[in-house]
């Protein structure tokens, strides 16, 4: 078994050279089908397959998190924290994140501009470098994995990273310029 979170209703693989598990805590079946009714990592301890619940926690230094930018200024960027380190916050149960101008890139520190790296709805992919105040954690995207995730062009499509600095609209195919992160298997 994998340890990664499964969703509910998400089909579970099961080794075909095995016999058929029982069913234990959080699996059931449908239609010849084994699912999960829980989100967490399935567990298979003798014969008995269960899934574990994941419970969210709180940003710690190192997590990695993913956040929705919520308000810009000239010096940071205000995130709405929803992900921490894989497991996503009970909904109304959001965190405050700030990426500061310094903590956007690891070169050309003193030539960022907030407003070419950042848009307001972008999604983002941080770390958490420090606790930060007793409002918000500062998190960084100073690495190549680690930048917009997600952005919505001005003409309404899911905009496509085509380098380190920009994304395009598929609709239009106008570029514009973002922190973005490596896109996961590159």
């Amino acid at each position: 078994m994998a340890s990664t979170i499964i969703l509910p209703g998400q089909p579970l693989q099961i080794s075909k050279t095995s016999p058929a598990p029982q069913l234990g805590a959080g699996v059931y079946s449908r239609d010849s089908q084994i699912r999960a009714s829980l989100v967490g990592i399935p567990r298979q301890e003798a014969q008995t397959l269960t899934i574990s619940r994941v419970r969210p926690h709180p940003p710690t230094s190192n997590s990695v998190v993913l956040g929705c930018v919520t308000r810009l200024s000239p010096l940071q960027a205000t995130l709405s924290i929803t992900v921490v380190d894989g497991v996503p916050l009970p909904p109304g149960e959001e965190f405050t994140g700030v990426i500061r101008i310094q903590d956007i890139r690891a070169t050309d520190k003193d030539k960022i501009r907030i407003g070419d790296c950042f848009r307001g709805g972008d999604v983002v992919r941080g770390l958490v470098i420090s606790l930060g105040d007793a409002r918000s954690y500062f998190v960084t995207t100073a690495r190549n994995d680690l930048g917009v995730i997600f952005a919505t062009s001005e003409a309404g499509g899911s905009m496509e990273p085509v380098s380190w600095q920009e994304m395009r609209c598929p609709k239009t195919g106008r570029r514009e310029k973002r922190k973005c992160a490596r896109p996961e298997g590159m």
